[in-house]
């Protein structure tokens, strides 16, 4: 039987464990009902982040058939394969076809290392997939927190990181809360077309509809989808793995600026 001493070991490792949430970095985003400031690191004009959760605690108590007082059951945290450390979770968000060439918006998210040997192999398998945290300098740094990239992937371009940002404890959606970033559609990196026609935000996993702006005063509203629906859309709203809010993208149509701040709830 487990003694008082294994018992609080667990309980203490367990504990160690839980972490939920993100945390950003440099720029306020723009928020519906959330007051909350928040620092996200910028890849190209503005950030993002999601939240997840990386271990759990269940305790049972009672009184067994002869009389004595039953051991609490603890359920350890899962194994660093089970909470993605090593291998991230990836969603697509969208994807389409312009002049020929093809694009696609995904989030990726990675689980929360619990100390200093699984960060540094988590490190390391993020860059074989070419992707540096910003802001961090040693694997030390990713202990406790999972960390999220939206990457685009267009034509020649290979895959850029349009925004990353850190998993923060309490980070969740409801209501109307919404934060958006945009950046250029880009096709190479080249490419001297900066509009800000590519938008992308997470929403609580309630909203039905977002309606993005454009500079001309014209609209375009995202509807919710299904995890099987049809990628191809320049509009739309998501689930994505390993995120409490859902996602949406909007793209713009040629021409036209995304009026930053505008992305609103609407349904």
């Amino acid at each position: 039987m487990a003694t008082e001493t294994d018992i609080a070991f667990l309980l203490a490792e367990a504990a160690d464990g839980v972490e939920i949430g993100i945390a950003p970095y440099q720029a306020v985003l723009r928020g519906g009902r959330r007051r909350k400031a928040r620092r996200w690191a910028m890849a190209a004009a503005a950030a993002l982040v999601i939240a997840g959760s990386t271990g759990t605690l269940a305790l049972a108590g009672g009184t067994e058939s002869d009389g004595r007082k039953a051991v609490p059951a603890v359920t350890v945290p899962s194994t660093p394969e089970k909470r993605h450390v090593y291998e991230p979770q990836a969603t697509t968000v969208a994807r389409g076809t312009e002049h020929g060439k093809e694009w696609s918006v995904e989030v990726i998210v990675w689980g929360a290392p619990k100390n200093g040997m699984e960060a540094q192999y988590q490190r390391s398998k993020m860059s074989e997939y070419a992707l540096t945290p910003t802001g961090t300098e040693v694997a030390s740094d990713l202990v406790g927190r999972g960390w999220v990239f939206v990457r685009l992937h267009a034509g020649d371009a290979g895959g850029m990181t349009l925004l990353d940002g850190a998993v923060e404890k309490g980070d969740s959606y409801s209501g109307t809360d919404l934060e958006s970033a945009s950046a250029p559609l880009r096709f190479d990196a080249a490419s001297s077309d900066m509009s800000q026609r590519l938008v992308i935000g997470k929403v609580a996993p309630t909203a039905r509809e977002v309606t993005c702006s454009w500079d001309d005063g014209t609209t375009m509203k995202a509807g919710k989808a299904a995890p099987e629906t049809d990628l191809a859309s320049h509009a739309v709203i998501r689930p994505v793995d390993g995120s409490q809010p859902n996602w949406f993208l909007c793209l713009a149509p040629e021409g036209k600026h995304y009026t930053s701040g505008t992305a609103k709830v609407t349904r």
